[in-house]
Order: structure tokens, then C-alpha cells, then sequence
């Protein structure tokens, strides 16, 4: 629970330490752009930017998603117990999620291009470790330099990819996303079919995704380098509304929750929906881990929707509908039987992941000038939660069941109810239709 309580109160504490210039201290809010879009207006959409951006977060997650991939051929070769397996995980955990806000901080301030390809060299020289780490000690130092890979990676690639957008801000978090969560999806099956078989020298060969990666985010560097004054040159023409400090605590304090909602409950079915199947349906493993697939082609498919439709209609319309827009359906799949039980894990992949691209761009114009310290937070917020639901819940199962877990999370997109207090902080969209 120490990640939970530490991420809730960095994301509490960072909203509160948002203050007005120093010449405006008698003022009791905080600047927002009117417009956000104008920001991007003097740059069109970078495609080819966004293109690589995406296949960069697919390697970097597809990495991530190696280490508890092989968690097994570990415990094997180093006759670990599952409280020094528990110790990997927490370590990752700490570098890769709880560092990020304190980059995307440090990078607010100065912008550092050439920090992505930086940070990938850590995550290239964590793997080089990983496949030769003779000992439990160095097999802890190699978690940490991954994750300390990915907690630069995520905020600052995030910066690019609104930079890059030419105003389409959702669009450009969705193209970004969905590489992560394709990345998420193929790494444990390339661990299946590579590492496991070939034992842990094998885990060398994922360099070779390292490097394609550095190389891609150097170029990216170039680029960002490049379009620094023309961006902040836009920013500072952009015109702005206030609200109140209080107002901008509470709304990231609600945007949290949702996270925590929707994490939570993607947790119960990235981990555990192979089990719930097979004990629930008789399924082979095989045909559970096939189910799985599909709905995480679903989130994938979710993910790139949500953004271009946060677009289109309004970002706070999308976190509505879709946390709160799934409960329907989480109520229904503890009941259904297997046909129904793929159809509605299809529809809940699909509308809950649309969500987490429209709550990043809609929190980054709540706290305009602070998109890395945005991104930062509400990245690390959601993989520790998504670390922290798998824990709870597979500790939950252990002395309740799977079914009733599963019962149990169904009420959680309930939580999106909490969306109807967000502020209405973006301009009507029927006028730019």
C-alpha cells in the first residue's frame, strides 16, 4: 500500500504547488490558456513525429513487459523465493513510475532534447545487465536502470507528442499510447518464444529493440530541439481564463480516482482473466491466453479512438462515457456465460481505455506549462496502480476466489460518477465542426 498512499499524496501535493507568479501574489488563481490549441497552431501535426514516437513507447513498454515475462526462468536459475520476486517488482516499480514526476519537473524547466535517446540507454544498459547479472543484488540493479529508462521516456515523450500534435492534442496522445499498449501485449509472448526457451543470456537480443529506439529518439531529439522557441513563442501569444487554485487540487484529485478506477479494474482482467476462464469455463490455457489477446486488442483499439474523439467532442465527455459508460457492462460479466463473457470484455476494453488519452490532455490544460510534471504524474500514477491492483486483487483471490473478485470490481467504474464535478475548461466544439 506504500506505492498507493505515496502516489495519491504526489499527486495531491503537486496540484497544490501549482502558484501564481510571484507578481501576481493577489491573485487567487491560476492561469489557463483560453485556447489550448493555439499553443500548437504555429507547428501542423507531425506525423512522421508521432509515427516514431509510438514505435519508440511500443519497444520501451514492449521492454517493461519482458522483466515479469521471465519472472519464472528467474526464480528457476537464482532459487528466488517470491519475497525477493516481490523485491524485483517494487524496485522496478520505484524507477519506473514514482521517478517520473520529478523528471517531467526538472524537464518543465529545462527542456532537454536528447533525454529520451539518454534515458533508453539506461533501459539498453538494465537489459545488457539482465541477460549477464550473475546475482540477486545486480538482478535488482538491472530492474533499476529499466525502469529509470521508462520514467524519462514517458514524460518527456509525452511532451513531444503534444508539441508534434498542431493542436490535435488528443489524436497525438492516442497515436502515442497505443504503441505502449501493443508493446505491453507482445512482450510476454516474445518472452515466451525467445527468452524462456534459450534461458537468461537470451534477453540480450532485446538490445537490438534498445537500439532501434535510441536511434529513432535521437532524430526525435533533433527535432524537438528545433521546435522549442516556436512553441514557446506560441504559448506565450495564447490568451487565458483563471480558476482557482482549490478548483484545480479537487479536479486533479478526481482525476486520480478515475485512474484508480480504471486501472484497478484493467488489473483484475491483464492479470487474472486467464484464470477466471479457466476455472470458470474449463478453458486450456492456451484458448484462456487466445481470450486475452483479443481483449487486449480491444484496449489498443480503445486507446487510439479516445483521443481523436476527445477532439471532436470534448475531452470531459469521454472520461464520462467512458468510466462510467463501462458499468453496465462489468455488472453484466460475472453472470455471462463464455460467448458473452468475450463480447463483453470487448466492449469494455474498447470503451474504458479510451479514457486515458483524454484524461492526460485534459489535465495538461487544466495546468497549462507544466506538460512533463502532467504527464509524469498521471503515467506513474496509472502503472502504479495497475502494479498495486494486480497485488491486491491476486491476494484478494487467493482467500475469496477469482469469481468473487471479479464480482467485487465490477462496481468500480462507479467511480466515474465523480466525472460530473470536472470543470468545463475547453470551449464549446460545434463551432470548429
Amino acid at each position: 500500500m506504500t506505492t498507493s498512499s505515496t502516489a495519491t499524496t504526489t499527486l495531491e501535493t503537486a496540484a497544490a504547488g501549482f502558484h501564481p507568479p510571484a507578481d501576481a501574489e493577489a491573485r487567487p488563481a491560476i492561469e489557463l490558456p483560453r485556447e489550448p490549441s493555439v499553443v500548437q497552431s504555429a507547428v501542423g501535426t507531425a506525423f512522421p513525429i508521432l509515427a516514431m514516437l509510438s514505435v519508440c513507447h511500443l519497444l520501451n513498454d514492449m521492454i517493461q513487459s519482458l522483466l515479469p515475462a521471465i519472472y519464472p526462468l528467474l526464480k528457476d536459475t537464482f532459487r528466488l523465493d517470491f519475497g525477493q520476486i516481490g523485491l524485483i517488482t517494487l524496485t522496478f516499480q520505484i524507477t519506473a513510475s514514482l521517478l517520473q514526476p520529478f523528471v517531467g519537473i526538472y524537464t518543465d524547466k529545462k527542456p532537454m532534447p536528447y533525454s529520451l535517446a539518454i534515458g533508453m540507454g539506461f533501459t539498453l544498459s538494465g537489459l545488457i545487465l539482465l541477460s549477464q547479472a550473475p546475482s540477486f543484488p545486480l538482478l535488482l540493479l538491472a530492474a533499476a536502470l529499466i525502469g529509470s529508462g521508462s520514467s524519462v521516456f514517458h514524460p518527456e515523450s509525452s511532451r513531444v507528442a503534444r508539441m508534434a500534435s498542431g493542436g490535435q492534442h488528443g489524436l497525438a496522445q492516442s497515436l502515442f499510447q497505443v504503441g505502449g499498449n501493443v508493446g505491453s501485449a507482445i512482450g510476454p509472448l516474445l518472452a515466451a518464444f525467445i527468452v524462456m526457451p534459450r534461458g537468461q543470456g537470451s534477453v540480450a537480443w532485446f538490445a537490438i529493440a534498445a537500439l532501434i529506439a535510441i536511434t529513432l529518439l535521437t532524430r526525435i531529439g533533433g527535432w524537438y530541439r528545433a521546435h522549442i522557441p516556436a512553441h514557446r513563442k506560441a504559448r506565450a501569444s495564447a490568451g487565458a481564463i483563471t480558476l482557482p487554485r482549490r478548483t484545480i487540487v479537487v479536479t486533479m484529485v478526481i482525476l486520480g480516482l478515475l485512474i484508480f478506477s480504471k486501472y484497478f479494474y484493467l488489473a483484475s482482467l491483464s492479470s487474472y482473466y486467464t484464470f477466471y476462464l479457466m476455472q470458470k469455463f474449463s478453458l486450456t490455457a492456451q484458448s484462456a491466453q487466445l481470450h486475452l489477446f483479443v481483449f487486449l486488442g480491444a484496449v489498443a483499439a480503445g486507446t487510439l479512438a479516445g483521443g481523436p474523439i476527445g477532439d471532436r467532442i470534448g475531452r470531459k465527455y469521454v472520461i464520462w462515457g467512458s468510466i462510467l459508460g463501462v458499468l453496465p457492462f462489468t455488472l453484466l460479466l460475472p453472470h455471462a456465460n463464455l460467448f458473452w463473457t468475450t463480447m463483453l470484455t470487448i466492449v469494455i476494453g474498447l470503451v474504458l481505455a479510451s479514457a486515458f488519452s483524454a484524461i492526460i490532455v485534459y489535465a495538461q490544460e487544466l495546468v497549462p506549462g507544466r506538460t512533463g510534471v502532467i504527464a509524469g504524474l498521471f503515467f506513474g500514477f496509472a502503472f502504479g496502480m495497475g502494479g498495486l491492483g494486480a497485488a491486491v486483487l491476486g491476494e484478494l483471490a487467493d482467500h475469496i476466489g477469482i469469481e468473487a473478485v471479479y464480482g467485487i470490481c465490477a462496481f468500480l467504474p462507479a467511480i466515474g460518477l465523480l466525472a460530473w464535478f470536472l470543470p468545463a475548461i475547453e470551449k464549446p466544439r460545434a463551432a470548429s465542426a
